[in-house]
């Protein structure tokens, strides 16, 4: 009988954890790996599951998210993150597909983000496809640091859902700083690891290509005043994350 593992990689999500869990009541198991939290991200997890793991040795995204995979023991696997909700549309595609398909296939999923009061419905953000089901054996994560990606089994098709997967992006400005921060800092680790530099005008091109093609390219501004806030705020962190890089390079003990 098919069944499926809603897995998540949560730290310090204690704000918005337990109405994500809520939200997963039709899964047959729930799987959280706590990356180390310092609220009560864990203890909420526990109301809703008793498959609760903690791994604080962080080394990217994959790695963490194959680690929370292999605790799941469904047929199926159900990726999703704290700050994302299932609408019921898909809620009602993803158990007919599961119960019709023999495990070949993987499905991704139309992810609608809102941002800043809005649904953000362009600026490259929407449809934003990604893989979030797939049969638990037949798909895992790499160790990529950043835009993680699933290796699936030869002969697996790629299918598409159509019931949009709600993402809350941003709680706040603050949120957004800090989360972007994160991630311009695994960007710039991983590249600095695989031998990769980048020069100061390198970001200021690639922050100004980004804020053309989000705004106008992509139609940013079709989302009102939050495309525009957008716009900007993604062409900082792109420029943030080639600087870091660069900064990687130029760090020296001036007393040597």
């Amino acid at each position: 009988m098919a069944s499926i593992s809603a897995v998540l990689i949560v730290r310090n999500e204690s704000e918005i954890l337990a109405d994500c869990l809520t939200a997963l009541d039709w899964v047959d198991e729930i799987v959280v790996l706590d990356g180390g939290s310092e609220d009560d991200s864990v203890a909420i997890a526990q109301r809703f599951t008793d498959k609760v793991f903690v791994a604080t040795d962080w080394q990217g995204f994959g790695v963490q998210r194959q680690r929370a995979q292999q605790h799941a023991t469904s047929n199926w696997v159900f990726m999703i993150d704290a700050d994302e909700r299932v609408t019921p549309e898909l809620k009602q595609e993803i158990t007919a597909v599961v119960a019709s398909d023999p495990q070949q296939h993987v499905y991704l999923v139309p992810i609608l983000p809102w941002c800043f009061g809005r649904f953000i419905r362009h600026s490259g953000w929407y449809p934003e496809h990604k893989i979030r089901l797939y049969p638990r054996l037949k798909a895992r994560y790499g160790d990529d640091r950043v835009h993680e990606k699933l290796n699936l089994d030869d002969g697996m098709q790629k299918q598409f859902l159509k019931g949009d997967l709600l993402h809350f992006t941003y709680r706040d400005m603050k949120h957004y700083l800090v989360k972007s921060a994160h991630y311009a800092d695994e960007w710039a680790q991983a590249r600095q690891q695989q031998g990769r530099t980048a020069s100061l005008l390198q970001a200021v091109i690639h922050g100004m290509g980004c804020f053309i093609k989000m705004y106008l390219v992509k139609r940013g501004f079709l989302d009102g005043k939050q495309g525009l806030l957008l716009a900007i705020l993604s062409a900082h962190s792109t420029f943030a994350k080639y600087a870091d890089l660069w900064s990687r390079s130029q760090r020296t003990n001036p007393s040597k």
